[in-house]
């Protein structure tokens, strides 16, 4: 059955969608931008600051779904001007650690609330007894 997933450590959604979806051990986080979560404004400083107020919100929410950024599979990452990949790429190589998700990057004419990226992720949720499905049981657990 398909739940919404909501934190207050994230900015809020503005409009009809939810911050994340879960669904069985998958979890779909929505596109996440650089607002600041208590004032609700975007963050000053460019993309460097954008990005890591993004990644930051992106991993509240995926902390409120129950997993974390070493569980992210696949990546999309929009940007308003392909000339901030390097700066991007450094912050989410720090952020992400091997093995590194799948991704996508794009360049969009424009973002919500004017900002300069925006990422969203698929990641999974680990089972109870430490692995994912797919991993096999775990010597009698199952």
């Amino acid at each position: 059955m398909k739940k919404a997933v909501v934190t207050d450590k994230s900015p809020k959604a503005i409009g009809p969608y939810s911050q994340a979806v879960k669904i069985s051990d998958l979890v779909f986080v929505s596109g996440q931008i650089g607002n600041d979560p208590k004032t609700g404004e975007m963050v000053k400083g460019g993309i460097n600051v954008q990005t890591r107020q993004v990644l930051k919100n992106l991993n509240e929410v995926l902390k409120a779904a129950g997993t974390a950024e070493k569980n992210v599979l696949k990546v999309t990452v929009y940007l308003t001007n392909m000339e901030d990949f390097p700066v991007v790429n450094g912050i989410y190589g720090k952020f992400f650690s091997e093995p590194y998700p799948a991704r996508a990057t794009v360049q969009v004419t424009r973002l919500p609330k004017d900002a300069i990226i925006e990422i969203e992720c698929i990641a999974y949720k680990s089972s109870s007894h430490g692995h994912a499905d797919d991993e096999g049981c775990c010597g009698g657990c199952c």
